[in-house]
């Protein structure tokens, strides 16, 4: 249990949400003798984080298995045309992408140094020239490790207070500085805490009737791997902050259908990892038709131009995922998950569509070096399976596209600081870190890239705060 936030007005750094960009910049605080008050909505912490299954991106890295020397470049082309000549915003977002990959190999080891964090295996998910995400080799996905190892160093320092079921009801701002914020507990009691406020709420991918509608009402209709919330950009648009990117949403191709209830529209994420390991797509008759290493927003257009809708009226489609047993032994303890969960069933190419055998036996081929893949296919995981018969053992799972993520939001420089829409200057004691914030991912965000910037941009937020109380509160104290 969490204590109740205090009634008294006492001045320390509020970070508004405990998803891993708030857990970082928390970490930062205290690392920095700096008193730490965190706000979640919900009854427990950890946000979307807490969920991530495909790892955190850092290049060049020990675990690595080579050299890296493109992730900054692969970052450039995912983001698409959101980066161009004419765009005003260029310069800032060539910035922001800067920091997050020159700063990703020094995330992984603060995560697995200084935290303990297992993150010894490394992938090549789509959109990577190289496989530079990394996760453990342990029974818990990715995002639980780290969210546990985060909230057990955090719980352990008297600084650091965590405040569950309490909702932030605006940000207070008096002139040109952020002062603090007010909050709703849930007994329904309203107060105050006074201090520099670093904002981590997330995104808006699960506000499917407010915010998502509005910017991006084509997508009404499509589930998603976000459970039904608000988004939080308002709290600081209302405080004068600069909001970018609001309508690239980005949709995720693969969210697995859980055939006990096909029609919810809330999906559990079929991780990148999946293909990133080895795994294919098929149609319902078993063909494949797709680079399953392209990014997640092409391989999401080639399904709506190529498969058809379940139904007249559905925004899911009917895909299989199938992974051999080689690639399913590299995914490790997330496939007994999956199983268990029966979103993956173990079955053999028989069960599969009529195409089954001939696509798997010409994948096969590619991925033993025998031929190219059709699909311009370059890296195959740990797929091993060579004579593709009838009864070849395969895992394999129903899937669609769900939205999945929002690359905009507020506008932050490299320092984290929140941007006036007026002035585009930093607002004065106020930070934000994680999906809340725009302009990093442009068009497309790459897998393992997520986890990455909650870390790289929490702790920077933590680290501005952490000067800003001491230099304009301490002294107050």
């Amino acid at each position: 249990m969490t204590a109740p936030v205090p009634a008294i007005r006492e001045q320390c750094v509020i970070v508004v949400g405990s998803g891993l960009a708030g857990l970082a910049a928390a970490s930062q605080l205290v690392a920095n003798n700096v008193p730490v008050r965190m706000l979640e909505t919900l009854a427990k912490p950890g946000g979307n984080s807490i969920k991530a299954s495909s790892g955190i991106n850092g290049a060049p890295t020990r675990f690595q298995p080579g050299p890296d020397n493109r992730f900054y470049d692969d970052t450039i082309q995912s983001a698409g045309a959101a980066i161009s000549q004419e765009d005003p915003d260029r310069l800032l977002r060539e910035s922001l992408i800067s920091v997050l990959t020159k700063s990703s190999a020094d995330a992984v080891y603060w995560l697995a140094d200084e935290k303990k964090v297992d993150l010894s295996k490394v992938a090549q998910l789509g959109g990577h020239s190289r496989p530079r995400t990394h996760r453990g080799a342990g029974a818990n996905p990715p995002g639980r490790s780290i969210i546990g190892a985060l909230l057990s160093s955090l719980e352990s320092n008297s600084r650091f207070h965590l405040h569950t079921n309490c909702k932030v009801t605006n940000i207070i701002r008096e002139a040109d500085e952020i002062k603090g914020v007010g909050y709703r507990c849930e007994d329904g009691k309203t107060d105050t805490l006074l201090g520099p406020v670093v904002v981590t709420t997330g995104g808006f991918a699960g506000d499917a009737n407010g915010m998502l509608a509005k910017y991006r009402p084509d997508l009404a209709g499509f589930p998603s791997t976000n459970e039904p919330r608000e988004g939080s950009q308002p709290l600081l648009t209302a405080v004068g902050a600069r909001l970018l990117d609001m309508d690239r949403v980005q949709v995720h191709p693969t969210g697995f259908v859980d055939t006990s209830s096909p029609s919810s529209p809330v999906k559990f994420l079929a991780a990148e990892a999946l293909r990133g390991e080895g795994g294919i797509l098929l149609l319902p008759n078993g063909s494949r038709f797709v680079n399953e290493t392209g990014t997640r927003e092409y391989i999401t257009n080639v399904i709506r131009n190529v498969a058809s809708p379940t139904d007249t009226t559905s925004r899911q489609w009917d895909l299989d995922i199938v992974l051999d047993e080689g690639s399913a032994a590299a995914v490790g303890s997330s496939i007994d998950f999956y199983t268990w969960k029966d979103l993956l069933r173990k079955e053999t190419v028989k069960d599969l569509g009529p195409e089954a055998i001939s696509s798997l036996q010409t994948y096969s081929d590619a991925a033993s070096g025998k031929t190219k893949d059709p699909f311009g296919r370059q890296h195959f995981g740990h797929w091993t399976l060579k004579d593709v018969t009838p009864d070849s053992v395969v895992y394999v799972g129903k899937v669609t596209p769900v939205v999945h993520f929002t690359m905009g939001g507020v506008a932050i420089n490299e320092r984290s600081e929140v941007l006036d829409k007026e002035t585009n200057q930093p607002i004065r004691g106020l930070w934000a870190a994680g999906e809340v914030t725009g302009g990093i991912h442009g068009d497309n965000r790459l897998g393992g890239s997520s986890l990455l910037e909650c870390v790289v941009f929490g702790r920077i937020a933590g680290e501005g705060a952490a000067e800003f109380y001491k230099e304009n509160y301490e002294s107050e104290g």
